[in-house]
């Protein structure tokens, strides 16, 4: 016998994002689901006495959104605990905002925060600028994120802490940067990151409850902006004990899929490789799924750590690392890495942000297609350059073009990378619509909090369309690559829910799917899509329970 609604909701103009590119104006949901999509006369029917109705007014509704990479401890620290930091700063700005917060603090408290902007980093490589940052603090501590998540900023008495001195070794892929004269700037390039990061960690009194406040705030912001289903792309064992004891308590108001790293974390301290897949083993849930494992194939070209295949421009930019940067394994190893990633029943989610580590990735999955067959699933992140010969690759290998962060568009990290890579290879960044009608799956994903402070999606939407600075702007980034609007909303739902292997549950509003919608302020397809970032998530909904409500 047919169960009486929950919940229905009619006269909606609902963008369903089903295959069948279907519209509809009205919903049923029964335990979570979808039961019913049709007309509001249809689902009306199907109401009984305790059914709760939700008139949408004729406002657009769309299913939740699915980040495909984002980076839940990172981003909720960011907002739950740090020090903010606009990337847009200078050197006064910011040493202003440290002072500020050192006033409010105990003797010996560590100030952390971010983000410095990319084109800020590359002029702090200096005494003078340490020194002054040393004033600042006033001996506190302080380790500072830049906007690519992957360097830092410290000062003396973080130095100290970290048990760094002008004498100390590089650690393996990573770099204390010095000046002419060999003298420590504070500036710590990749895995040097870690470092800090780990004697930061060891100073908090009671990570358990940061932890908790970290990932409710994290679930929090993704509930306001739409997101609904997020692939947390670098997850360490801290983060499966704290989402597991929230969805136990009720608590968990985002389906979180997670990437346990392979190798030690430049952002976190922890555990990784076989120890942390086999901790990860014993976790598993309706909101929590255990499916990737997280490889970092290079760096990023703001610090000429991603691996290209051109060499970086001479000037402009830190000398550090070779000329066209390094992957940071051979194709021998990163085949054994994959392996043992599928062997023990895992994606693979590959960081390679340079046009030679992309093409590596692609030799390796080859390699792994001839002996795994076409299940195991595998995305390369940040599609940023992709060689015009190896677009058609990641269809052919069924590969994922995980397409983050939304660096499409003018913007701070943007000129700093104009900085470091040729005009020319600048000029064909993020081919997107070349990698859509080739036959690959596009999947949006913010790598919030890198690139952006918040993972508004309706950024990212819009100006995957124009190409353009949110709201318009002269200047655009490789602009024959523009999706459209249709493409961009199904590059945030289905596409991704698909790639995260979760496509027969969430991504589109369809019989027999949780219920996970959004009720949004303007209808997308009737505004200027140069308003698209300006639209307001006006409730989310989780296996049909609201979990934001913009009115509250």
């Amino acid at each position: 016998m047919t169960k009486t609604p929950d919940l229905i909701v009619v006269n909606a103009a609902v963008f369903t994002a089903d295959p069948a590119g279907t519209t509809a104006e009205a919903f049923a949901v029964v335990d979570g689901e979808f039961t019913a999509v049709g007309s509001s006369e249809e689902v009306t029917r199907l109401a009984g006495p305790e059914t709760a109705v939700v008139d949408a007014d004729g406002r657009m509704i769309t299913p939740g959104i699915c980040d495909v990479h984002t980076h839940l401890s990172l981003g909720g620290a960011s907002v739950a605990w740090d020090l903010r930091i606009a990337p847009h700063y200078g050197l006064d700005e910011i040493c202003e905002a440290i002072e500020a917060r050192a006033a409010e603090l105990e003797p010996g408290e560590w100030i952390a925060g971010g983000v410095i902007g990319s084109t800020t980093m590359d002029k702090l490589s200096n005494v003078d600028a340490l020194a002054r940052l040393d004033r600042a603090s006033a001996g506190h501590p302080v380790v500072i994120k830049d906007d690519t998540q992957h360097n830092r900023w410290v000062n003396s008495a973080a130095l100290e802490a970290m048990g760094v001195t002008e004498d100390s070794p590089d650690p393996e892929g990573g770099t204390y940067v010095r000046d002419e004269a060999g003298h420590l700037t504070g500036v710590l390039w990749e895995q040097a990151s870690r470092v800090a990061e780990e004697a930061f960690a060891a100073n908090i009194e009671n990570p358990e409850a940061r932890n908790r406040v970290t990932f409710v705030t994290a679930a929090k912001v993704c509930n306001e902006v739409g997101i609904t289903t997020a692939c947390d792309a670098a997850t360490m064992e801290p983060a499966l004990h704290t989402l597991s004891t929230l969805e136990a308590e009720g608590e968990l108001t985002l389906r979180v899929v997670t990437s346990t790293v392979a190798r030690p974390l430049l952002a976190e301290a922890g555990i990784s490789g076989k120890e942390l897949l086999a901790v990860s083993e014993r976790f598993g849930s309706e909101l929590l799924h255990v499916g990737f494992v997280k490889v970092f194939l290079d760096g990023v070209p703001m610090t000429r750590t991603a691996a290209m295949l051109d060499p970086y421009l001479p000037d402009g930019c830190s000398s550090h690392g070779p000329s066209s940067g390094e992957c940071l394994y051979d194709l021998d190893g990163l085949v054994d890495e994959l392996d043992e990633a599928v062997s023990a029943g895992r994606g693979v989610k590959i960081h390679a942000a340079g046009d030679a580590s992309t093409r590596m990735a692609l030799d390796a999955i080859e390699v792994m297609r001839r002996r795994h067959g076409s299940g195991p699933a595998f995305h390369i992140a940040h599609p940023l350059f992709v060689d015009p010969s190896d677009v058609r690759r990641f269809a052919e290998l069924g590969i994922v073009a995980d397409a983050s962060p939304y660096l499409w568009y003018p913007s701070i990290i943007q000129d700093s990378m104009a900085a470091c890579v040729p005009a020319r290879t600048i000029e064909k960044s993020y081919p997107l619509a070349d990698l859509l009608s080739s036959g690959a799956n596009i999947s949006a994903g913010s790598d919030w909090p890198a690139g952006a402070p918040m993972p508004h999606p309706w950024t990212g939407i819009e100006t995957m369309i124009t190409r353009e600075a949110p709201g318009g702007s002269e200047e655009t980034i490789n602009s024959a690559q523009r999706l459209t609007l249709q493409e961009a909303l199904l590059s945030f739902t289905r596409r991704p829910a698909e790639a995260m292997g979760l496509g027969e549950r969430v991504g589109s509003i369809e019989v027999g799917k949780s219920a996970d919608f959004l009720v949004l302020s303007q209808n997308l397809f009737d505004v200027d899509v140069r308003r698209i970032h300006e639209t307001n998530v006006l409730a989310t909904y989780l296996r049909g329970t609201r979990v934001h409500d913009a009115n509250v």
